[in-house]
């Protein structure tokens, strides 16, 4: 490939190839800036990003390969990118941005910092460390088919935390753990199971039943005689789910039992929350397995993912997922907790979230995930080295905020609103 550089004016290429840049973050729009960065001239490039490159990574992230999967971003994303300029320095870190080595100072010696990040606490800190640094930072993002690339100068601009941004949608914990009515109520409460069970327990992440639900009504003999009626295995309520778990060795049907026949049967005794409700129905393992075990040798049709189970199929599943999860927990060794990941753990529980609600966007709900596009990233990586001509230009007055709509404008009027100087406030 053809560096640019060329093809840009004396001073304007000089600036470029002396000048030192920091990336911040080496995944989808990261990568794609790379290539840029090195291809454009940039020549002093330091990149940092805390993860490892994992299989899902490698459809959108293309300075990465197979054989990658496990090591660092950072670092593989630096080797690939020298194979486009071998003459470029890059260094790179895989450490958390956030780290307090990376103060003030460390920002200061960059004449221009670019984020490629994909969290709000990151984004924040590198905003105040510019602002505190007084150095032009770039931040971009994506979601989707839409993008963004903005400048942000202390004393021009308004900067990253000017505009509020939306808070993540919260549900009540009586309506979670007692009365799902939607899919992402079961799946917000598979997701705390996971944590409960495999993970750091948090007391506002609970599943079991809600005693203190304003709408439930009690009836005390008869709730304790419900609760308490098919619990064969010890008291189950008077420890925390995670320490009667790992009691039975995360034995897949009694974790069944508990979840889907005694927690069912204990909210059964809630009357008032069933008046105007349809009551939920209880599960028992042994039960099912008697009574939906299909008979051996009966194929199932269609491809695997196009296969629509019954009950007892999800009960499979789920004891497949616990039986995996449990073999995760073993391999860290004794007192290890394992890590909610968006994607690597999704992947692991997902089964779990199937037998909770059947559903086939689960898993970017759980996550909050919206799908990655290779080719809005490229296009935004692009913008952000455009900006960035413009900064080391002198010409930060013309730097705009440049949205990418989800829709191609049909006219250059749209084109034009799709482009927005923006007033300085910092």
């Amino acid at each position: 490939m053809v560096q640019l550089v060329g093809s840009l004016r004396k001073e304007l290429a000089d600036s470029i190839s002396t000048c030192k840049i920091l990336v911040v973050g080496a995944g989808g729009i990261g990568c794609e800036l790379l290539k840029n960065l090195v291809l454009t001239g940039f020549k002093n490039i330091e990149v940092i990003d805390l993860d490892t490159i994992d299989v899902s990574n490698l459809n959108r992230q293309f300075l990465f390969q197979k054989k990658h999967v496990g090591k660092s971003k950072a670092q593989v994303a630096k080797e690939s990118a020298l194979q486009f300029c071998p003459s470029a320095n890059i260094t790179a870190y895989h450490d958390s941005i956030m780290n307090p080595d990376y103060n003030v100072e460390f920002f200061r010696k960059f004449m221009l910092v670019m984020n490629a990040l994909d969290n709000r606490a990151a984004r924040n800190h590198v905003n105040r460390m510019c602002l505190a640094a007084d150095i032009p930072l770039i931040e971009s993002g994506t979601a989707g088919y839409l993008g963004q690339v903005t400048v942000i100068k202390k004393g021009m601009t308004e900067c990253y935390e000017c505009q509020p941004k939306p808070a993540q949608k919260t549900f009540p914990g009586c309506t979670i753990r007692n009365t799902p009515s939607e899919p992402i109520h079961c799946i917000v409460w598979a997701k705390y199971l996971f944590n409960q069970l495999f993970g750091e327990e948090d007391a506002d992440q609970e599943v079991s039943p809600d005693t203190a639900d304003p709408e439930a009504a009690w009836n005390p003999e008869e709730t304790a005689a419900r609760a308490t009626a098919s619990d064969k295995d010890g008291d189950i309520k008077r420890v925390s789910t995670k320490e009667w778990a790992r009691s039975t060795g995360y034995d897949p049907v009694k974790l069944f039992n508990k979840l889907f026949k005694d927690d069912i049967m204990y909210l059964l005794t809630m009357d008032k929350l069933w008046k105007k409700r349809k009551a939920p129905t209880p599960l028992d393992w042994h039960q099912l397995e008697n009574s939906e075990c299909p008979k051996e040798g009966t194929p199932a049709s269609g491809l695997k993912d196009q296969q629509v189970l019954d009950v007892w199929g999800y009960c499979q599943l789920f004891q497949h997922s616990v039986e995996t999860l449990r073999s995760q927990l073993q391999e860290k060794g004794e007192g290890a907790e394992l890590v909610w990941d968006k994607v690597k753990t999704r992947r692991s529980c997902e089964l779990v979230f199937h037998l909770i609600f059947p559903y086939k966007n689960v898993g970017s709900m759980a996550g909050n995930i919206i799908p990655a596009i290779a080719t809005t990233n490229a296009v935004i990586a692009g913008l952000i080295v455009l900006e960035g001509l413009k900064i080391l230009s002198g010409e930060l007055e013309s730097c705009r905020t440049v949205n990418l709509p989800e829709q191609v404008p049909q006219s250059q009027e749209e084109a034009a609103g799709s482009l927005r100087a923006r007033p300085a406030q910092c």
